[in-house]
């Protein structure tokens, strides 16, 4: 049996992603102060990490003062040399070899915080984008979410790792380091000084570039990212059409284009480290020079200029790191600002107070609903009135861009009505949390949406413990039986990346077995025969047929012969209903529905 590792447990990092969310809510403050927020729960993992760190880096300051000891020794030759010379030598031996085990403590419990951070960092993501509404989800590409979830999060903890690791290092070796050579000479301790103001001045120059080129270069990195799964999908698209050099041009300029970002960054970056290094390496020959002078004029023994020259040199190093941490520091920040877009994001859909739906009858009453979408004035429902009662089965039909899923979504409450009202069984929906109400509610779209797994696992989806006769039942009525029994591994076989292996019918009833099986009070096909061709149109329509008694269910369709048995048609144009009734009336009527029958007569 595996060892329980609760520092990973699904349950606690689920807990801890409201600690995320929380430090993007309310007033933003700065990124450091962020991150450190970020580790709440983990300060105990950090404190041992930075003990140990303390530990682990001890030979960095004590070979500098050995080394000046055995300098010393062998140019003063004391009486008890040899003797001298054995106890350093096994001082910084013991020194030495303690690393490879407070190295190891050190590097567990920093990588435990941070892993674990990582995974509850994008487990909030994961969470915020199941609350934010779909209008967000249309507007951001799914390229950039990934490139936010797993390049973005990635980065941070890069980021943490640098700053926490910079900042023990400097803080150790800068204190030792100081403490010895003010304890030595002060004259030396002053001179060392002198570097601090010149990189303090370098840092400030370089710092907008650096934040503006990493800015620039993220940005086109989530736009290559999009556009990458864009290619992918379209590759069968691409293929077809022998247009295969023309989609090579077009992302070989976009991927043109992040390397010229990168490029701008990296050359920012370059600059302002070989101007760091000149400066420094100028620093630390003054300093050879000048602890010269001092040990010829008889100030300082001849061992001490290697000692200072050393310590000289750990401080130059621990000053450069932190301003090389600049561009980690600008990419940090960029990083934390990045999937602040979404953690920060108040495009959520507000269900906080409002009633929870115990059941679900399946009146539906649409009273004068105008709605039109925020980045366009024009409205898609302009006036409509309909009315739909429990059980009744409604068929919408009408020209593309008539309104047909508009209104679904209504249904589905994915849009809000921006005047009139639209109501569920008398309530409201601005009144009602649709959480509790797409329970029950089941969808089969147009374009099948399956997951990389089995058979089973698209059509129990949200359902795991399904009975096995139930589930016999649902792949009957989907007419799914055939399918499976010709498949290799029948009910588990794998479907492929979005059902790749499948054909489009086959796509198809799996979505609408998955939708009976949640036994649902009101169903929704958009254009659900839309892939399936005649014969197996005619056997899921009379599946759906069945399936329908009982139920409220609306049905987009285009082929208007599929809904010959549907209680009522909504013929819907400009966003308003414009005839409303059976089959046969509007056939009689010879109104708009007879003029849609005729067209595809």
């Amino acid at each position: 049996m595996s060892k329980v590792r609760p520092e990973f447990d699904v349950k606690q990092i689920m807990k801890e992603q409201q600690n995320f969310l929380d430090c993007y809510s309310g007033e933003r403050k700065g990124f450091l102060n962020t991150l450190f927020r970020f580790y709440k729960g983990h300060y105990k993992n950090l404190v041992i990490a930075a003990l140990f760190f303390f530990i682990k880096t001890a030979p960095v300051w004590i070979i500098p003062i050995v080394t000046s000891n055995v300098i010393n020794i062998a140019t003063d030759k004391p009486p008890n040399a040899i003797f001298q010379l054995i106890i350093n030598g096994v001082l910084i031996f013991l020194c030495v070899v303690q690393n490879a085990v407070t190295h190891t403590i050190y590097a567990t419990h920093l990588s435990r915080a941070q892993r674990s951070v990582e995974a509850g960092l994008r487990g909030a993501m994961i969470r915020k984008l199941q609350q934010l509404s779909v209008g967000f989800h249309k507007d951001l590409q799914s390229g950039k979410i990934q490139s936010k979830v797993m390049r973005d999060v990635e980065a941070i903890e890069n980021f943490t790792t640098q700053i926490f690791t910079t900042f023990l290092t400097v803080i150790t070796n800068m204190t030792i380091s100081l403490a010895i050579i003010i304890a030595k000479n002060i004259t030396v301790f002053f001179m060392f000084l002198l570097c601090v103001p010149a990189a303090v001045l370098v840092t400030r120059f370089f710092s907008k570039k650096m934040h503006s080129r990493t800015h620039e270069f993220r940005v086109e990195m989530e736009n290559a990212s999009s556009t990458v799964l864009d290619m992918e999908e379209l590759i069968p698209v691409t293929r077809a059409h022998a247009l295969e050099k023309c989609e090579v041009k077009k992302m070989t300029a976009n991927v043109t284009k992040v390397a010229e970002r990168g490029y701008d960054m990296d050359k920012i970056y370059a600059i302002f480290g070989s101007i760091n290094w000149v400066m420094f390496t100028i620093f630390q020959l003054v300093c050879l020079f000048f602890t010269g002078a001092l040990a010829l004029k008889g100030e300082i023994s001849v061992g001490d200029i290697t000692l200072y020259q050393s310590y000289f040199a750990t401080l130059i190093g621990q000053v450069s790191s932190i301003i090389s941490l600049m561009p980690i520091i600008a990419k940090g920040a960029e990083s934390l600002n990045s999937i602040g877009e979404i953690l920060s994001s108040h495009n959520v859909e507000d269900n906080q107070n409002k009633k929870k739906l115990q059941k679900l009858e399946g009146n539906y009453e649409f009273d004068n609903v105008f709605f039109n979408y925020p980045d366009d004035k024009t409205p898609v429902l302009r006036g409509l009135d309909l009315t739909v009662k429990a059980g009744e089965t409604i068929a919408l039909v009408g020209e593309s861009g008539s309104g047909k899923s508009t209104i679904l979504n209504l249904v589905i409450g994915f849009d809000r009505p921006n005047s009139g009202t639209v109501k569920i069984d008398g309530v409201d929906i601005h009144d009602i949390d649709m959480r509790s109400c797409r329970k029950f509610i089941s969808v089969v779209p147009q374009n099948s949406i399956l997951f990389s797994g089995t058979i089973k696992e698209n059509i129990t989806y949200g359902c795991p413990h399904i009975t096995k006769e139930h589930l016999n039942y649902v792949i009957k009525a989907a007419r799914l039986d055939s399918v499976i029994a010709s498949m290799p591994k029948g009910i588990n076989t794998v479907v492929g990346e979005h059902g790749a292996k499948l054909s489009g019918g086959q796509r198809q009833r799996i979505s609408i077995a998955r939708a009976i099986i949640r036994n649902p009070k009101v169903i929704i096909f958009d254009e659900a025969t839309s892939a399936l061709d005649s014969i197996t149109e005619r056997e899921i329509q009379e599946a759906i047929d069945n399936l329908t008694a009982d139920r409220t269910t609306f049905i987009v369709a285009h082929r208007l012969s599929t809904i010959k048995n549907a209680d009522k048609i909504a013929v819907i144009e400009k966003g308003r209903c414009v005839e409303f009734g059976t089959y046969d009336e509007l056939m009689n009527k010879k109104g708009k529905f007879y003029e849609l029958k005729q067209l595809q007569s």
